[in-house]
């Protein structure tokens, strides 16, 4: 079992096994995501995660969308849109052992595409289509709960899902990913995986052990601190500095979350905005803390720069959610609904879980990687099965109600990096 520690109240994660598969997948699958315009809206996680009076049964959809999906025949076919190096794989043939399963268990056969690079080039590439009432050719797309996701939902883009058709999703999903703010109800929406944003350092350099957002300002780290230049991510890390939840916080916060972080620049504690080359300054010593990727540090241990850690601060982490669901003009919605429910499986998820490693939304998926796949190293890691004190240490992204809303985070945050 890979070590973990526990003090002031804050998670570090030292081991590297207990990152591992949140690397390759991550630095292709998130390590572009702040390119995305901003936005991450998610749930607000209480304290109480795991209480039974989170769990939700289906809703009935509307008439009109209800006599939709009685009218749809089943098929043999599914296409789905993904992104890179984020479902379970053999590193020899190429092949996926839980796509193939499905199409055995179903008769469905999959067309699999590794063709989401970031949200916001995706959503630029299928918006005109979706708009014109034409089909983009895909059956699931996967889009993380930014902006993109927000559009998509008020452009009426997607497909309201049936979920009477999806018992496994309410049977076995994670209270963290039911009903989230960005979907409420999962009208559109349930998720494929989750991850963190917190803290990575280098304890030689440092010459403490890190616990708090306040590290990140304090002057004896000057000119080796790294932020981020993703303004979701970094407004978010100075909202938490505050004291305040990015989901409910108020314009008047984002200023005071703005001011502190000019403070820090004014300082020269901030040696640069980074996107995903934050990761290279740390290996080199550049920067001795920054705002990171949790699944970023296994890949610098795995080159050799094992001094880094990864810890969830004390006032607690980001969390993001990518998503399924059915883009308008599908051809194979039903069998897009098929392949949700299963995703929905211990045994599914565990499968693809014990690949990538992300936050599981299947928490019965636990059992399956530690009995059956005997993976204890990925059953037991906080970070793909986070506990209940974990869960109550995450926090959630603000969700923008319009893209005037939208405009008035990034009017506030932009001048940090770009000043």
């Amino acid at each position: 079992m890979s070590d973990q520690k526990k003090s002031n109240g804050m998670w570090r994660i030292d081991d590297p096994a207990l990152l591992r598969g949140l690397t390759q997948a991550r630095v292709s699958r998130r390590g572009f995501l702040e390119a995305s315009a901003l936005g991450l809206g998610a749930m607000a996680l209480p304290s109480a995660a795991f209480a039974s009076d989170m769990m939700a049964k289906p809703a009935k959809l509307d008439a009109t969308w209800q006599a939709w999906w009685e009218k749809q025949k089943p098929t043999k076919d599914l296409v789905f849109a993904n992104w890179p190096y984020y479902i379970d794989t053999d590193d020899k043939t190429g092949k996926h052992a839980s796509l193939d399963k499905f199409t055995k268990d179903t008769g469905i056969k999959i067309k699999y595409l590794e063709v989401i690079q970031d949200n916001a080039s995706y959503y630029a590439k299928i918006a005109p289509v979706l708009k014109a009432g034409q089909s983009i050719g895909n059956d699931i797309i996967v889009i993380t709960n930014t902006w993109q996701l927000t559009e998509l939902i008020m452009q009426k883009f997607l497909t309201p899902l049936w979920q009477e058709k999806l018992p496994n999703f309410f049977k076995n999903a994670s209270p963290s990913v039911i009903s989230p703010a960005y979907d409420k109800g999962n009208k559109y929406t349930i998720t494929w995986q989750s991850g963190l944003t917190g803290i990575a350092y280098n304890p030689k350099l440092t010459g403490r052990e890190i616990t708090s957002f306040d590290d990140l300002w304090d002057p004896k780290f000057a000119g080796h601190v790294g932020m981020m230049s993703d303004l979701t991510e970094l407004g978010s890390a100075a909202l938490l500095k505050l004291g305040i939840k990015p989901v409910t916080s108020t314009s008047d916060d984002w200023k005071k979350a703005a001011a502190i972080l000019d403070e820090q620049k004014k300082k020269n504690i901030v040696r640069q905005y980074y996107d995903q080359s934050y990761i290279k300054a740390l290996e080199n010593g550049d920067t001795w803390i920054s705002q990171a990727w949790s699944g970023d540090i296994f890949q610098a241990h795995s080159k050799g720069f094992n001094d880094l850690k990864f810890i969830v601060p004390k006032e607690g982490a980001m969390i993001w959610h990518d998503n399924m669901m059915i883009p308008k003009g599908a051809a194979n919605p039903l069998s897009a609904l098929t392949w949700m429910n299963y995703y929905y499986t211990p045994e599914t998820a565990g499968l693809i879980e014990d690949y990538d490693n992300y936050i599981c939304p299947v928490p019965a998926a636990q059992d399956y990687i530690l009995k059956v796949l005997k993976d204890p190293d990925v059953g037991n890691s906080p970070l793909v099965f986070p506990t209940k004190e974990m869960y109550a240490k995450v926090n959630d992204y603000y969700v923008f109600t319009s893209y005037e809303n939208y405009q008035a985070w990034s009017n506030t945050f932009s001048p940090i990096v770009q000043g």
